[in-house]
């Protein structure tokens, strides 16, 4: 596994749909098998094509910025930056898993609105 790229694509595949082509980023990055773990997503790439389709038409002014990413073996962990409208901001967490060939074939992801009021002065990332 090239642990280097693998994080690039991972990165690569998450701006290209999350910024409206989500398309291009199956064509891309994705290999024959797609498993989706977000309940809110179908499995599959056409679940994903249309998850990533429908946010673009419901919240076109989202923006994301992506903290840190890390990898071993097979898997590839995003930290990310999200602001919706309304400057609602969330912390998420993705993992790609990639199949023998560079490709992603496996999501899992967690999300957490950031509070107005933290009891601690750290940031959440």
């Amino acid at each position: 596994m090239d642990l280097e790229k693998n994080k690039q694509n991972a990165i690569a595949f998450y701006k290209t749909a999350y910024e409206g082509n989500p398309q291009k980023a199956i064509d891309l990055y994705v290999g024959e098998e797609y498993i989706q773990h977000n309940p809110d997503v179908e499995n599959g790439t056409e679940g994903f094509i249309s998850y990533f389709k429908r946010m673009q038409t419901e919240y076109p002014d989202k923006s994301i910025e992506f903290v840190r990413c890390i990898a071993e073996g097979d898997l590839v962990a995003l930290h990310t930056h999200q602001t919706w409208p309304g400057n609602d901001q969330y912390v998420t967490m993705d993992f790609f898993r990639f199949d023998k060939n560079g490709k992603i074939c496996e999501h899992w992801d967690a999300i957490q609105q950031i509070p107005s009021i933290s009891k601690n002065p750290n940031t959440m990332y």
